[in-house]
């Protein structure tokens, strides 16, 4: 039998003066936090024994911050400490110090060499990249798209020390993105468990190896991963196309690997909403990334040529002077073989890209969940296959991943303390489950 409108309220009015303070409990308990922590320490562990230089200091660092974190968790088991320490020990451990010690021990790694000279040249000549006659050796190249440069800027115009630094502005920029779109995805921002759980995953992600080991190291990725789930979190709103949009476009003009993720989306818009969805996604991002592009570097026009050779036949192999960034991965595997082996790994590259366009017209993802998942197989596989690769570009699909698990619809909970009495269902209006499906989950 069907209840009245006017006996639900008068049963939600009870319910709240019994027990006002409902709350969404969020995926990263104490328990998975445990867990995720111990599994970063092994890693951290086993990479400070079986590397060197900037990535064996990163991990010493790492592996006693996430052992200490974890142990810190381990033993407040059973009491009531808020989850927010233990997290903030690690991203202290684990981010803060090695970037600090990286930054005024340590020559700077090549990353960090690239962004600092693209931004002076770009700032002296109008273009971050050198010309054909100019590149002596592989680190003459600059892969990245020109707005890359801008975290170089600081140091171009005369700061020094960690303020000259590309890794302070990368992380500062990184987690105010990741930030941003936590909560965005949150499924309430006024609900003091969205907030606390928004903070807590901001934390959590900033401090784990996918964020966490590129920032030290001055690998430029984590920003790229950030915006990428900032647009997925717009995604999930139906209002959101316009600055999902502009945030891809802000992606697409650091780095070629954002570049995926337009039809990936463009194809979950056509299957959510309509064609003209997913036309004036791919509008928007289109010139995002080429105004951008232009502004920031509008002398790089007259070098078609320098910017070809930088951004595409460098990271594809094919330059004159090879990338260093080789992970004994299938595609470079083939690749080292010879000039043939080389073709045919680009070959086999492309091969899976059209397999890949093909899967998203006859099967397109129909959310913002799916597309995620879609986009995290179609990195792997497109990492695993590229003839110039390294096992650090993993930290998309990873990073999707975990994006996921961190904005899966959370369950409405109590806190502790008293109850509604035992026997007593509390409707879903009571808990906001009837408002998420529209708003929770970021994909």
């Amino acid at each position: 039998m069907e209840r009245t409108q006017v006996e639900v309220e008068k049963e939600l009015k009870q319910i709240d003066n019994h027990h006002p303070a409902l709350f969404h409990q969020h995926w990263l308990s104490r328990n998975r936090l445990l867990a995720a922590n111990g599994a970063f320490t092994i890693y951290a562990t086993v990479l400070a024994v079986v590397t060197r230089q900037a990535d064996q200091t990163w991990a010493i660092w790492a592996a006693v911050a996430y052992g200490v974190t974890t142990g810190v968790i381990w033993l407040t088991r059973n009491k009531n400490v808020p989850m927010i320490w233990p997290v903030l020990v690690s991203l202290a451990g684990a981010l803060a110090a090695p970037v600090a010690w990286l930054v005024t021990r340590v020559t700077p790694t090549p990353e960090v060499q690239v962004i600092s000279r693209s931004a002076g040249l770009l700032l002296q000549h109008g273009t971050p990249y050198l010309t054909t006659g100019e590149l002596a050796n592989w680190l003459s190249y600059n892969p990245y798209l020109p707005i890359m440069a801008l975290f170089g800027m600081p140091r171009a115009l005369g700061a020094s020390g960690i303020f000259g630094d590309p890794r302070l502005w990368l992380s500062i920029t990184s987690i105010v993105l990741l930030w941003a779109a936590f909560m965005v995805a949150a499924p309430h921002r006024r609900c003091a468990g969205c907030r606390r759980g928004v903070l807590l995953s901001t934390l959590f992600f900033a401090a784990s190896p996918v964020i966490a080991f590129p920032l030290a190291v001055g690998i430029t990725d984590p920003p790229v991963i950030a915006l990428m789930l900032l647009t997925l979190a717009l995604l999930a709103r139906p209002s959101g196309l316009f600055r999902a949009a502009a945030a891809l476009g802000v992606a697409c003009a650091m780095k070629a690997t954002a570049w995926p993720a337009v039809p990936v989306f463009a194809t979950m818009l056509a299957a959510r909403d309509a064609a003209k969805s997913a036309w004036r996604f791919t509008g928007i991002v289109a010139g995002v990334t080429v105004l951008l592009s232009v502004a920031s570097a509008p002398a790089a026009l007259a070098h078609p040529w320098a910017f070809m050779q930088n951004t595409v036949l460098f990271p594809l192999g094919l330059s004159k002077y090879k990338t260093p960034a080789a992970s004994p991965l299938p595609g470079h595997l083939l690749a080292s073989t010879g000039m043939a082996g080389h073709w045919a790994a680009v070959a086999l590259l492309l091969a899976a890209g059209l397999g890949f366009a093909v899967s998203l017209v006859v099967r397109p993802p129909d959310s913002a969940r799916a597309a995620a998942w879609r986009l995290a197989i179609g990195l792997a596989v497109m990492f695993t296959l590229a003839p110039a690769t390294r096992w650090g570009y993993f930290v998309y699909p990873i990073g999707l991943a975990g994006w996921l698990l961190l904005t899966r619809t959370p369950t409405a909970g109590t806190p502790p303390g008293p109850g509604p009495g035992p026997g007593v269902t509390i409707p879903a209006q009571a808990t906001g489950k009837q408002t998420l499906p529209a708003t929770a989950g970021a994909g």
